[in-house]
């Protein structure tokens, strides 16, 4: 009978052990609190004062007064700024032992090799033992590496019918390797589509033939034939765009793929053979300085949304355990409309699709979850967050050139939207504060801070008097909110004698417009905009 070796579950076809496993030795390393910090979430900077000694590294536990459960240094930003991967606690001046929990057998004798490989699969499922077979590697003495950033390689074949298991072959005398252009950049991302694969480099994108190869006629056309080669022939996609150093930027819904280059500053849309740039459409100013502002750490996360057939793009310019305010940006793309439709106030850790719904993840938060959107009936609120409005700006300009009073405006949708700002052109430079100004607005100098007169919701505005209903706001008439637009003007222009809000209407070549949805107006419910106009008299 064979020696066996006890295991627990073995369900892999290829296990082995090496000499050369490092011994982790038992490391103490303490280190007192410089301040008590109570309840720190995981992913949270906790201070420690600085100590001589070892060093303390990602991996290691924690343990000391407050620390209830297996806790794990997950980041060492410096040797007195740890954080972990659980919620911590701790003590003003308390010491704290730092160490590795390394319960694994250890090699006592570097001599004492063994080795488990199997190079067919046999190992039944949840088998709880086999011997230790044979062994079918050769360990070189000298053993020359090579980094390689811009090459492929591809191993021996997986047969599940047969049993053939030859992943963990490397041929020496087949060619194997297959190069992109260096210059390009490094290899970033692989996606394989039915007999192609594409290739995401830095800065250029390839295509790839597997299983099959091109030939060319004399006048120069391809003709596709299969091949004994496993990465037939590479062609680049026209176009001097990549994917920079964020694969996590790549999306792919049906023969659609999306994608960010960092070094362009721009968003980008690969299907039928052809590089689109998303980002033109209407977004080439925001891109621009968003993309320029990521950092080495940052992050620029992509995912498809199945359910509103959107293409997600949350940038993080920083580290995305460290808070940014509202330095990230979370926005759609919709192909339908073939623009960027909105934004979003969430930001994401992890954003997938699964079933025709989608999803988004924190992992550092203590509200850590995976959040399955599109099922709240608790609109504007991710992660548990309070709600946030819904704002929508756009530009009034009609008949461009000629001057003119906007008297009114009215929208198509539900009740609950307000209008917050209604600002004419810009005019020139302020003398004093060196700023551009406006004609006039809706915003008014209150005590001590910045009003805003807006033009109220159709509930929010309405009021009674002397048993008469009014509406200082929008009013309903004819399946429309309707309004009229006050007029803010501080000081009086030459000529006027009525000015101000004894009047109404604003006189502009254009005006920008904010609207948003109101606190008061079913907060939780659905609020939609179709349509938005407003009637203006020539000056």
């Amino acid at each position: 009978m064979p020696l066996t070796l006890e295991v627990s579950y073995f369900n892999s076809y290829y296990v082995k052990r090496l000499a050369d496993v490092p011994y982790i030795p038992s490391v103490a390393i303490t280190r007192t609190a410089s301040s008590t910090q109570s309840n720190v979430p995981a992913g949270n900077v906790v201070n420690f004062n600085a100590s001589v000694g070892f060093d303390i590294a990602v991996g290691m536990y924690i343990t000391g007064a407050g620390i209830t459960i297996p806790t794990k240094v997950n980041t060492v930003t410096s040797q007195t700024q740890i954080r972990f991967d659980e919620i911590v606690s701790v003590t003003n001046a308390a010491t704290y032992t730092f160490g590795y929990d390394w319960t694994g057998p250890q090699i006592s004798d570097p001599d004492e090799d063994w080795y488990i490989e199997e190079s067919r699969i046999r190992g039944g499922y949840n088998n709880t033992s086999t011997d230790y077979g044979v062994k079918a590697y050769i360990v070189e003495e000298q053993d020359a590496q090579s980094r390689r950033g811009s090459s492929l390689i591809y191993s021996g074949i997986f047969n599940s019918r047969t049993g053939i298991n030859q992943t963990n072959q490397f041929s020496v005398a087949e060619e194997i390797t297959r190069s992109v252009d260096p210059i390009s950049g490094t290899i970033q991302k692989l996606f394989a589509e039915d007999t192609n694969l594409l290739i995401f480099q830095e800065r250029k994108v390839n295509n790839a033939l597997i299983d099959k190869d091109a030939i060319y006629t004399a006048e120069g056309s391809a003709i596709t034939t299969s091949g004994r080669l496993v990465i037939g022939q590479i062609t680049p996609i026209s176009g001097e765009w990549g994917i920079a150093t964020n694969p996590e930027s790549f999306a792919e819904y049906g023969y659609a793929k999306y994608f960010v280059d960092r070094n362009r500053n721009c968003v980008l849309r690969l299907a039928g053979g052809q590089i689109t740039e998303i980002s033109n459409y209407g977004m080439i100013d925001f891109f621009r300085d968003k993309l320029s502002s990521v950092t080495s750490t940052g992050v620029i996360l992509g995912a498809f949304d199945s359910y509103n057939k959107c293409y997600m793009l949350s940038i993080q310019p920083f580290n995305r355990y460290e808070p940014d305010g509202t330095s990230y940006k979370t926005l759609a793309f919709d192909e339908r409309s073939k623009g960027w439709t909105s934004f979003f106030t969430y930001k994401p850790d992890a954003m997938f699709s699964s079933q025709g719904y989608f999803y988004t993840a924190k992992d550092y938060s203590d509200n850590s979850d995976i959040y399955k959107h599109n099922t709240n009936l608790t609109r504007n609120s991710f992660y548990g967050q309070p709600i946030q409005p819904s704002s929508v700006q756009f530009v009034f300009n009609p008949s461009p050139t000629n001057i003119k009073t906007f008297q009114t405006i009215n929208y198509e949708g539900s009740n609950g939207w307000e209008v917050t700002a209604f600002l004419s052109e810009e005019t020139g430079l302020n003398s004093s504060g060196g700023n551009w100004i406006n004609n006039v607005d809706t915003i008014v100098q209150g005590a001590g801070a910045t009003q805003y007169r807006k033009i109220y919701s159709y509930t929010e505005g309405a009021y009674e008097e002397n048993g008469i209903q009014y509406y200082a706001g929008f009013d309903r008439k004819q399946n429309k909110y309707m309004a009229v637009i006050p007029n803010n003007t501080q000081t009086p222009m030459p000529g006027e004698v009525v000015f101000g809000n004894q009047t109404t209407g604003i006189k502009a070549y254009y005006a920008t417009v904010t609207m948003k949805t109101d606190a008061t107006t079913d907060p939780n419910g659905l609020k939609e905009l179709f349509a938005v106009s407003s009637t203006f008299a020539p000056r």
